[in-house]
């Protein structure tokens, strides 16, 4: 789990779009179950800017860790 968790501290911009998350995380969640999740106040929070959701590097690693914890971190 600490593999994952460091490689996207290092890997991840500052600053980045569920897309960006989707990618990053091998697809382990969707932009699109992202978006659910935050809609459900269960996401990693972020902020809107514009039409685009941005989430910071080390609450959305924070939020991963804590679900992986969980056993609850996947694709709806």
């Amino acid at each position: 789990m600490h593999l994952i968790l460091d490689s996207l501290r290092r890997e991840l911009p500052p600053t980045f779009t569920r897309a960006t998350a989707a990618k990053m995380t091998g697809g382990l969640f969707t932009a699109g179950t992202l978006a659910n999740l935050d809609y459900r106040g269960e996401g990693p929070g972020g902020s809107l800017i514009g039409r685009k959701m941005v989430y910071e590097r080390e609450s959305f690693v924070a939020w991963l860790e804590r679900r992986m914890r969980r056993g609850d971190g996947g694709n709806e």
